[in-house]
């Protein structure tokens, strides 16, 4: 029997949780039991709409590492733990986006509590929603098409569970609810089209005769291509979308802050060289010394930033706010694959992105001189070079520019 998904995420949000949640947060029990009404089903119906949008394959991720990160078993645990809400906060900018406020706000005037009250409790039937549905899709080995189904099977009880007077499609910038079964639908029907497609299409190519001469062809052309384009400076290759360096070898540690702040770090990693800088009266601010940024990734081709790597910003802002005289610069940089236009304008928004993000987590102007994206203007690593070597000039770094 396959699960149901809005009940099994009910499931976990009810009866002596929503008592806790209504002494923690000092909000009326009914009114909590309500705005949990609305939330489940607001969180799946984001779900779905990110997912019906073509992210299936990032809500897929997502869910999974939610599932595996254990976060399911400390549910109960969330409103008494800032760490937790953080990342459940983290699963709410994944689903929503810059949506997220609206969302709340929403749920906030729906149930008449706090919208503090309100964001906590999304924080909290985020993971939930998150974990329920990773494990799900783990236990049946779903891959992205499998997991669309299965999502579209599930969009009508998800939408129908959402309470009149809940405005979710207005929050979500769209005209009506139906848009987002539609997405759903069309995404599925896209990617099942796409693999018989390509099912048919194998098939009528192992018929061929000339599978075999057509193959060579092909292979010739692609050396000729090859060759010719490792002079050609003006290449249209898409810049990967990792572009964390390396994380530092040697465990992780944890570095102590000036205010008692205790965060996590790899050895030698950002957060820790960042720390020691600001401490060492004899090191000089200048132009030239970066740090690089170890546990930072964006979505592929574009400048946002995974929920994964969270953590680190917000690592970088408690160290900001530990320092409040410091100031940092933030730099965006590619490698030389590409085009060059195209890599300045990415490295570019990627700096800025995370600029934004560090303002979203409290840090003011005064503490951040800009953002500015070289491309490959420093790149190390020629064209031709392996993809382990081009990664160290894909990277987001801190520059400090007052102690």
């Amino acid at each position: 029997m396959e699960l149901n998904l809005i009940d099994s995420v009910k499931s976990l949000l009810s009866g002596d949780l929503i008592s806790k949640a209504s002494t923690s947060l000092n909000e009326d029990e009914t009114r909590v039991q309500n705005a949990v009404s609305g939330i489940v089903p607001s969180v799946l119906s984001g779900i779905l709409n990110k997912a019906g949008s073509g992210n299936a394959g990032s809500i897929l991720s997502m869910a999974k590492d939610t599932a595996n990160s254990g976060m399911l078993s400390g549910i109960g645990n969330f409103l008494g733990n800032n760490s937790l809400l953080e990342r459940g906060s983290d699963l709410l900018k994944g689903i929503f986006g810059n949506r997220l406020n609206d969302v709340i706000n929403m749920i906030s005037n729906f149930a008449g509590i706090r919208s503090t009250s309100a964001s906590s409790l999304m924080s909290m039937a985020a993971p939930a929603a998150m974990g329920t549905l990773g494990t799900h899709a783990m236990s049946t080995n779903m891959n992205e098409r499998t997991f669309l189904s299965y999502l579209r099977s599930q969009k009508d009880s998800i939408l129908n569970a959402l309470p009149s007077g809940l405005n979710l499609a207005g929050a979500l910038g769209l005209s009506s609810l139906g848009n987002i079964g539609n997405q759903v639908t069309g995404a599925v029907t896209g990617a099942t089209t796409q693999a018989r497609d390509m099912t048919q299409t194998m098939r009528r190519s192992s018929r061929s005769k000339w599978l075999v001469p057509a193959i060579l062809v092909l292979a010739l052309l692609g050396i000729i291509w090859y060759f010719a384009g490792r002079n050609n400076s003006t290449r249209k290759n898409a810049e990967p979308g990792v572009i964390a360096t390396p994380p530092p070898f040697g465990g992780s540690v944890k570095v102590k802050l000036p205010n008692g702040v205790e965060i996590n770090s790899n050895k030698n990693g950002i957060e820790q060289q960042l720390v020691n800088f600001l401490n060492d009266n004899t090191r000089q601010v200048d132009n030239s010394t970066w740090f690089d940024f170890d546990r930072l990734n964006f979505e592929t081709g574009s400048s946002i930033i995974t929920t994964e790597s969270m953590p680190q910003i917000r690592n970088i802002a408690a160290i900001l706010k530990a320092y409040p005289n410091a100031s940092i610069k933030i730099g965006g940089y590619t490698d030389v694959t590409g085009d060059e236009t195209a890599n300045r304008k990415l490295s570019q928004s990627r700096a800025e992105a995370v600029v934004a993000e560090l303002k979203n987590n409290g840090i003011t102007d005064a503490q951040l001189s800009g953002a500015e994206g070289y491309g490959s203007k420093f790149a190390k690593a020629p064209a031709n070079a392996s993809d382990e070597k081009r990664r160290m000039d894909r990277r987001i770094s801190v520059s400090v520019r007052k102690k």
